[in-house]
């Protein structure tokens, strides 16, 4: 009788221990780092430098790039984050005989992002995708011509969806590796390409809408508390 009371207590008290730590930890944070691979857009009419080179495209350089994430776990699976990144990169004017940097560019992402988790809430290894939405923010910059007056481009921050998928590996309770593959496209401009007609609702344009696009590579660590 006492072996099945000390068996149920331990039982009980298994289970109260589990409910607790799938309880307590509901705040998870992460920082990352990495390399993101960027393309930017291109110009419908090439442009003709100082130098006597055509240019029809500017790009970001691909580059080192980080991202900190701190999120709430609201049940076994969910979580909500926000997400904010930098890529610290350089502005690349090219299509032409040769590429040219104009200037230091970081480009910074804002986002708001839902998180799927696989697996067990004490799973010491789990998959995660996500989705998420906010701004990616292109700074002003100030830059020197080939004929050496001084001219700038003016920032902007654009729309931008985010998407990934990762894992995580906890070697402990609270802290472990997240390894993770991100895509940011952020619409820039659309062109037209002539225009299109039918019979019920008359004629309009037809753009060809551009996206500059990261493609983030990163890991780092990962705490829950």
């Amino acid at each position: 009788m006492i072996g099945r009371t000390t068996a149920a207590a331990a039982a009980v008290a298994a289970l109260l221990t589990t409910s607790a730590y799938a309880q307590e930890h509901k705040i998870e944070f992460s920082a990352n780092f990495g390399y993101t691979a960027s393309d930017g857009v291109s110009a419908t009419s090439p442009i003709l430098a100082g130098n006597g080179v055509l240019y029809n495209r500017v790009d970001p350089k691909d580059s080192f790039s980080w991202n900190a994430t701190i999120g709430y776990l609201f049940g076994e699976h969910s979580e909500l984050e926000f997400l904010y990144g930098q890529q610290p990169s350089k502005l690349i004017a090219g299509g032409g005989a040769v590429d040219t940097e104009i200037s230091s560019y970081t480009i910074r992402n804002y986002h708001g992002v839902y998180s799927y988790n696989f697996g067990d809430t004490d799973a010491s290894v789990r998959p995660f995708v996500f989705l998420g939405a906010g701004a990616t923010d292109y700074p002003g910059l100030t830059f020197t011509r080939f004929n050496g007056q001084t001219a700038e481009i003016g920032g902007s921050a654009k729309f931008s969806g985010t998407f990934g998928l990762g894992v995580k590996i906890y070697p402990s309770h609270t802290a472990g590796l997240k390894l993770q593959a991100r895509w940011t496209p952020t619409y820039i401009k659309s062109d037209s390409e002539g225009w299109w007609c039918d019979p019920y609702w008359g004629c309009y344009v037809v753009g060809d809408p551009q996206y500059s696009n990261q493609f983030e590579f990163t890991g780092g660590l990962t705490l829950r508390f």
